[in-house]
C-alpha cells in the first residue's frame, strides 16, 4: 500500500503512541488487557494507513469534461447563486467525502488559476449545505485556454481539521493532477456554468481522476 506524503507526520506519531502504549501494558498489565489493547491499537493503525492510501488507478484527461476532483458521493446537484467569485447563477456539484474514501483532491480541468483563497471557519457537518458557507474552505478559480472556468472548494467537515492546497494564483494545472488533501472526512462543491451538461446523479458514487461530473455545451 502506497501512503501519502500528507500521512507520514500523523502515521509516525500514531505508531509511537501505539508502541509506548502497548509496550507498557506488557510490563504492567496482565496478558487479556494486552491482547485486547494490543487488537484495536492494529485496527486503528490500518485505519491510518488506509485513510492516508494513494490509489492505483488510470487517471482520465479529456478537454471538454470536468472531472471529480475527488472520491465520494455526490450530494448536490443544483442551481445555485455563487456569491464569492462568480456573483452569478451556477451548477453546483457537491462530493462528500467520508472517512472511507480517499482525501486526495485532484484538478477537475486543465489551465490557469485565477483566484485562490482560504477561508478559516467552522467544522460543521460537511453534508450540510450551509458548510459551505461557514465551515474552514479553500476556493480556486481554474480557466481554460478558452475562456471556460470552474470554481472548486475544498471544505472541512466535523472531524477533518486540516485543508492542504497545493494551488497557487497564476500557476498552469493540469487535470487529474493532486492539487491538495484533507484530512479525515470533508466535502468539496464544484461551480459549473448553466450551460453544462450534467454527467451524474443525486448519490453516485463518483472516483476522482475518473468520474466526469460534466461537459461543457
Amino acid at each position: 500500500m502506497k501512503i501519502h506524503k500528507e500521512g507520514y507526520n500523523v502515521l509516525f506519531k500514531v505508531i509511537a503512541i501505539l508502541l509506548i502504549i502497548n509496550g507498557l501494558l506488557v510490563f504492567f498489565s496482565n496478558w487479556e488487557i494486552t491482547v485486547i489493547v494490543s487488537f484495536f491499537s492494529l485496527l486503528f493503525l490500518f485505519f491510518n494507513l488506509r485513510f492516508f492510501r494513494v490509489p492505483e488507478r488510470e487517471f482520465f484527461t479529456d478537454k471538454n469534461a470536468i472531472i471529480s476532483p475527488a472520491d465520494g458521493e455526490i450530494v448536490v446537484i443544483e442551481k445555485t447563486r455563487e456569491e464569492e467569485y462568480f456573483k452569478d447563477e451556477r451548477i453546483q456539484i457537491s462530493v462528500f467525502m467520508s472517512v472511507w474514501d480517499v482525501h486526495i483532491n485532484w484538478f477537475p480541468i486543465s489551465g490557469i488559476v485565477r483566484y485562490f483563497k482560504y477561508h478559516p471557519g467552522k467544522y460543521l457537518v460537511a453534508r450540510y449545505p450551509k458548510s459551505s458557507k461557514f465551515n474552514e474552505r479553500t476556493s480556486v478559480v481554474v480557466e481554460t485556454s478558452k475562456g471556460q472556468q470552474v470554481l472548486f472548494r475544498q471544505i472541512a467537515g466535523i472531524v477533518a481539521r486540516r485543508i492542504i492546497s497545493y494551488v497557487s494564483t497564476g500557476a498552469r494545472v493540469e487535470q487529474s493532477k493532486e492539487s491538495g488533501f484533507i484530512r479525515f472526512g470533508s466535502r468539496l462543491d464544484v461551480f459549473l456554468p448553466l450551460q453544462a451538461r450534467i454527467n451524474v446523479s443525486m448519490n453516485e458514487k463518483v472516483k476522482g481522476g475518473q468520474t466526469v461530473l460534466a461537459t461543457w455545451e
